[in-house]
């Protein structure tokens, strides 16, 4: 049994050294420098030429066709009586929107009214155009400027107004729409 085993493990070691031996090419060199071996050009063993398509440009028109004129016509009527009754129902309800999304800046939170008082002035002095909210919950008063939909607006707001209010900074809230700017 012993003999049959190691008659067996000897026979699988020379197939292994076989198949290792025909895996390589005659004549290769043992360089280390396998790169120059993969990136040497490769010859194909057929010519497979005949089997590739060939395409024929298309003949190009000798003279263009002329583009066919079509009359200018004018709409008549765009929208029918049901769209016209809903862009209506949209416009009246759009009307009576009166908040929106949108950012505020925070310019005085602190314990000190008279501070936030001073900063409010210094505001509405310079920029009489922008809103501004003074909230008191106590201890703390809140300075809150201005309605903004975009944060666009917000932020060129916020660099107009952070000379009066250094530690101003946006939040983004519900704001008043104002019809007449819209």
């Amino acid at each position: 049994m012993k003999h049959l085993l190691l008659r067996n493990v000897l026979l699988l070691a020379a197939l292994l050294n076989l198949g290792a031996c025909a895996a390589t090419t005659p004549g290769a060199s043992t360089s280390s420098d396998s790169t120059a071996r993969r990136n040497a050009p490769v010859e194909a063993a057929e010519d497979l030429s005949r089997y590739r398509p060939v395409f024929t440009l298309p003949k190009a028109p000798a003279t263009p066709a002329p583009a066919a004129v079509r009359p200018n016509i004018t709409p008549v009527n765009q929208v029918n009586a049901q769209i016209e009754q809903r862009l209506r129902d949209q416009a009246y309800t759009n009307q009576n929107v009166k908040y929106a999304q949108g950012y505020r800046i925070l310019a005085y939170v602190g314990l000190e009214r008279d501070q936030a008082m001073a900063i409010r002035r210094a505001v509405i002095s310079r920029y009489p155009e922008e809103t501004d909210y003074l909230t008191f919950k106590q201890p703390v008063f809140r300075l809150w400027v201005g309605d903004y939909l975009t944060r666009l607006d917000a932020e060129q707001a916020l660099l107009r107004i952070k000379p009066f209010a250094p530690k101003a900074e946006l939040q983004a809230t519900q704001v008043v729409l104002n019809k007449s700017t819209l």
